[in-house]
């Protein structure tokens, strides 16, 4: 069973808020017979096109492929979260890495969010971007590790973004009966993902990239001796000299050194009819917000108001029952919206590391792979694809320091990784529930 087919219309988005709210883009050409490029760029979400911007921006002539369609994965169906740092906390960077390669990664985390914002704005990308995210905890243990990473950041990283909220800073942002306080960054952002993923493509393709939707990738074979990399689909086949692996979640077993390391797991999100005044029940203001469990709560107001919520996981090929899965921690955080109809339900597939921090690597001659992000992609995958290109192109030093995180194979080789991987998920959810 394929990932990429398992739970979606073959070509098609998914039957999202997003999808619903998206542009107008054009459908692109499947690939059809056999053709060159310089790079062939295999995944169609903020990496590959990241990537196959840049590469065309600097008049290399680059063909992307996606299954589906532009944004067809996570990049157009996650929750919009634009973070600060890495996916990890700083403090475990600097013990994982030491203070010099961790004061990297946030500088890199720092540029990230700011090419974020250049390609909105240099490229008049349509996607709703809006400045802050709060982070919620459920007890005074979890406020005051939060308070403390705040001034952790201030002093050490000269970072004045972000504030501790207390009990009534926090009820002033999000007044959810269960959260006790947290922070508030303004440095971070939201913004509508799927529209943001059609803006970067058509700016790739008014760039000069060509891009090849409906064209599932099943295999790609390694040129050795100088020669040509091929990347062959069911219509046809790509030699390049260049491959970036940018699917994801998606990439199944296109390459194993990705594939031991990089494992997808399923998300969820449901849109409520629009709130209207009672949307400062949810969110007195405009900022996504995020808790402290392990399977994370995330949620923001849509443009017209709606709760976009986001919430738990599952680790198969089949999605659960949605309204089920998403209604039980929304009515948790939101008693009074229990009972609420969801006009919108829809689940994705993202990919994590033993570790959450995201995985680059060369895995073959001139085979370059990102991905891992682990629910942080909104920055992390577009800068990734910027490295990426700019490696291509002769810097390597960005792409060679996030090479530089350890990853971890996960324990179970392909056949036990799975069950392990439940079964470690069930225990986390079970603290979760617990309140420990």
């Amino acid at each position: 069973m394929n990932l990429l087919f398992s739970n979606d219309k073959r070509g098609e988005h998914p039957d999202s808020w997003y999808a619903a709210t998206a542009h107008d883009a054009p459908r692109h050409p499947s690939l059809k017979g056999a053709t060159t490029a310089d790079v062939a760029i295999i995944g169609a979400g903020f990496t590959g096109l990241s990537a196959a911007l840049h590469l065309a921006e600097a008049g290399l002539d680059v063909a992307l492929l996606d299954a589906h369609r532009i944004g067809f994965g996570a990049s157009g169906r996650n929750g919009g979260h634009l973070g600060s740092g890495q996916r990890q906390e700083q403090t475990f960077i600097e013990k994982l890495m030491g203070t010099d390669d961790a004061r990297h990664l946030w500088q890199l985390a720092e540029d990230s969010k700011d090419l974020v914002k250049s390609l909105v704005a240099r490229h008049k990308i349509d996607c709703d971007l809006k400045p802050g995210i709060a982070h919620a905890g459920f007890n005074a243990r979890e406020v005051a590790h939060e308070h403390g990473y705040v001034e952790h950041l201030q002093t050490v990283y000269g970072y004045n973004k972000i504030t501790p909220l207390d009990h009534t800073d926090m009820q002033a942002v999000c007044p959810s009966p269960r959260y006790v306080g947290g922070s508030l960054d303004m440095g971070a952002g939201h913004l509508h993902p799927l529209n943001f993923a059609l803006g970067l493509a058509r700016a790739a393709h008014a760039a000069g990239a060509r891009i090849y939707e409906r064209s599932h990738v099943h295999q790609v074979k390694e040129g050795l001796s100088g020669q040509p990399n091929e990347v062959w689909t069911d219509g046809g086949k790509i030699k390049a000299k260049h491959v970036i692996l940018a699917a994801n979640g998606y990439l199944g077993g296109l390459n194993r050194k990705v594939a031991a390391r990089v494992m997808p797991i399923n998300n969820f999100i449901a849109a409520t009819p629009p709130l209207g005044d009672d949307a400062v029940r949810v969110l007195a203001q405009d900022v996504a917000v995020a808790d402290t469990k392990f399977v994370i709560n995330y949620f923001r107001l849509s443009a017209d108001k709606r709760l976009l919520f986001g919430g738990g996981e599952s680790y198969g090929y089949r999605f659960p029952d949605i309204d089920r899965t998403v209604r039980k921690p929304m009515a948790d955080m939101f008693p009074h919206l229990a009972d609420i109809p969801f006009d919108y339900t829809w689940g994705g597939t993202l990919a994590i590391t033993m570790r959450r921090l995201p995985y680059l690597a060369r895995v073959g001659q001139n085979i370059l792979s990102a991905s891992g992000y682990s629910g942080h992609g909104v920055g992390t995958a577009t800068h990734a694809g910027m490295l990426m290109a700019r490696a291509i192109q002769g810097d390597a030093s960005g792409f060679d320091t996030m090479a530089r995180i350890p990853c971890r194979p996960f324990p179970g080789g392909p056949t036990m990784r799975s069950p392990l991987l439940t079964l470690a998920m069930t225990w986390y959810a079970l603290r979760d529930r617990l309140g420990v």
